[in-house]
C-alpha cells in the first residue's frame, strides 16, 4: 500500500474511499444468485435476510457458498483497491464503507445482510492473520454450539482484542465499531439465542 495520507490534506480522497468501499459492499450477491438461478427473491424465505445462511435455506449449497464468497470478496475487494491507491487510511475507511453498504443498501431500501461475511472479507483484505483467527474462533465456536450466529458474534467480538494485540491499534479501534454494528443487526439472533429458539447450523427453518 502506498504510505498514509494525512487525514487533514486527503480528506476528499478518503471520503471517495469511504464511497467506492459503500459501492463495494452495497452488492447484494444472495439476492442477485438467487435470482439468476430462479429460485426468486431470498428475502421472502427463511429469515428474510439476504446472506448466505438464509441462501443455504434454499436447499442450494453451492449458491450459498457463492453468496458466502462474494459477499466477503466485496470487502476484501474495497479495501485492496483502495488501499493500493491511497494507502493504509483509505483502506480503512473503505472497509467501513463496504460493512455498512452491506448492513444498510440504498438499492434495498436500506435493508441488507447481517454483515459476517464482508466483516471477515475486509479483515482479510486488512490484516490476514486476523482473519485467520477469526476463522479459528468461529470454527471452534461452531463446534461446541452449532449456532452460526454465535460463532460470528464471538469471533467479531474478540477481532479487535487480536488486532490491538498485533499491535494494530487504529485496525482494532475500526473493528470494534464494525463489531458494534454487526451485533445490532445480529439483535434478534441474540434474542433467540438467549431463549433458545436460535435454528442450529443445518437445521432448515
Amino acid at each position: 500500500m502506498p504510505e498514509a495520507m494525512s487525514w487533514g490534506l486527503a480528506w476528499p480522497y478518503f471520503l471517495a474511499a469511504f464511497a467506492i468501499g459503500y459501492a463495494f459492499g452495497s452488492i447484494p450477491f444472495g439476492l442477485v444468485l438467487t435470482r439468476l438461478a430462479g429460485l426468486g427473491d431470498v428475502r421472502n424465505i427463511g429469515s428474510g435476510n439476504i446472506g448466505a445462511t438464509n441462501v443455504l435455506r434454499t436447499g442450494r449449497k453451492g449458491l450459498a457458498a457463492a453468496t458466502l464468497l462474494g459477499d466477503a470478496f466485496k470487502g476484501t475487494a474495497a479495501v485492496l483497491v483502495m488501499g493500493s491507491i491511497w494507502g493504509p487510511n483509505a483502506a480503512i475507511l473503505a472497509a467501513l464503507g463496504a460493512l455498512l453498504g452491506h448492513l444498510f443498501p440504498i438499492w434495498l431500501g436500506f435493508k441488507g445482510g447481517k454483515g459476517v461475511a464482508t466483516f471477515i472479507g475486509c479483515l482479510i483484505g486488512l490484516k490476514p492473520l486476523a482473519a485467520a483467527a477469526f476463522g479459528v474462533i468461529w470454527i471452534a465456536t461452531a463446534a461446541a454450539t452449532r449456532y452460526s450466529s454465535a460463532s460470528g458474534l464471538v469471533a467479531s467480538a474478540l477481532t479487535p482484542a487480536v488486532l490491538w494485540w498485533l499491535g494494530e491499534r487504529q485496525m482494532a479501534e475500526l473493528f470494534l465499531l464494525l463489531a458494534v454494528l454487526l451485533w445490532w443487526k445480529h439483535r434478534e439472533n441474540i434474542r433467540r439465542l438467549l431463549a433458545g429458539t436460535e435454528s442450529r447450523i443445518g437445521k432448515r427453518t
